[in-house]
């Protein structure tokens, strides 16, 4: 083989290996930054407290309920608050269809729609968690 066919070859190793390296590297830094939890000042800055909503069950039961909306922006928080209408929309749909018992034992199931629901409408971010800090069952 000649020496320049040598060369040749050796330089588009270097450059394959060197390709390989930097994708493995930029595929792990972005890994990291996705992963990354948010630190509780991330989540107060970028929570909303919506206001008490008060209706009632299928089965004649009130409940007066509260929650704490976590967003992934200060845009979307932004924009939470002025949907709070949507979000009480939301809940009396919900809540409607819920008896007493429903509604104890599903109340993660009841978090998990609201964050959908809101999501579905939200245009400057999303929801990342949902709250339930008060509840009155009468």
């Amino acid at each position: 083989m000649s020496k320049l066919v040598k060369v040749m070859l050796s330089s588009i190793a270097i450059l394959i290996v060197g390709a390989a390296a930097a994708f493995l590297v930029i595929l792990n830094f972005n890994d990291e930054k996705e992963g990354k939890a948010k630190t509780i000042d991330d989540i107060v800055e970028y929570s909303y407290e919506s206001p008490e909503v008060t209706t009632d069950l299928d089965d004649g039961s009130f409940v007066r309920i509260q929650f704490q909306i976590i967003t992934d922006s200060k845009d979307a928080k932004e924009e939470i608050a002025k949907r709070d209408f949507q979000l009480k929309n939301i809940l009396i749909k919900e809540l409607a269809v819920l008896s007493e018992e429903d509604f104890k034992a599903g109340l993660s199931e009841l978090e998990e729609t609201v964050q959908t629901k809101l999501n579905e409408v939200m245009t400057d971010g999303k929801i990342t968690d949902v709250y339930t800090i008060n509840k009155i069952l009468q």
